[in-house]
């Protein structure tokens, strides 16, 4: 389902996120974001797509990244480092929030100019569940991406719920439907923080992206 991976690629991912991985901070508004010292990447999407525990897998740490079953419970930006060349930031959920309407409009605005304000932000993974595909409530977030100009990749999550003919059919359907956006990688990445399906295809891509940012 992924494309293939140069196995140098796989083991330089693998010894990135091997390291010790930790929380640094939480911000709520941009005076309280760290400093801009690291390349920066960023996870997105729909509430329980599985941010956090996507972020577990990448770093194998079971509990790094707080999951919950209650959606909207990540309310601020929460950084993770190793003290290396990258820096992960877990973004609240969207879509849905069990708060109420001036909390999720301070959240979409926190996210509106962290993106726009954010000079060091290497790329915004989109996380989408595999079993729904891309909702009306994603394309919002392609285009304040894309009017912020800030690269983004769509990852699919819990792949595993999916046989593999489904899973194809999924990845092709979502790279037709964000090939014509500027902002958007073109490639799809599926996987599974349940079976690591995926997990060292993103590790890799990740390295290459951090490498491209370093010698610009």
């Amino acid at each position: 389902m992924n494309a293939a991976v140069d196995g140098d690629a796989i083991e330089a991912g693998r010894l990135l996120f091997a390291r010790d991985w930790q929380f640094t901070s939480a911000g709520s508004s941009l005076a309280t974001l760290p400093p801009m010292n690291a390349v920066e990447i960023a996870f997105a999407g729909r509430s329980n797509v599985g941010k956090s525990s996507l972020i577990n897998a990448l770093t194998g740490r079971k509990a790094l990244a707080r999951t919950s079953r209650t959606p909207g419970r990540t309310q601020e930006l929460i950084f993770f480092s190793d003290g290396g060349p990258l820096s992960i930031v877990d973004m609240p959920g969207y879509g849905y929030a069990a708060v109420g309407k001036k909390k999720v409009e301070a959240w979409t605005d926190l996210i509106h100019a962290y993106l726009r304000g954010r000079a060091n932000l290497a790329r915004v993974y989109v996380l989408i569940d595999a079993r729904h595909g891309i909702k009306e409530t994603d394309k919002p977030v392609f285009e304040t991406l894309s009017a912020a100009a800030v690269s983004y990749q769509v990852v699919l999550t819990k792949a595993d719920a999916l046989r593999a003919p489904e899973l194809v059919e999924r990845i092709a359907e979502t790279e037709a439907a964000i090939v014509r956006r500027a902002a958007a990688f073109p490639n799809v990445v599926a996987t599974s923080s349940r079976t690591a399906d995926g997990i060292p295809a993103l590790r890799a891509a990740i390295v290459q992206l951090i490498g491209e940012r370093v010698t610009e």
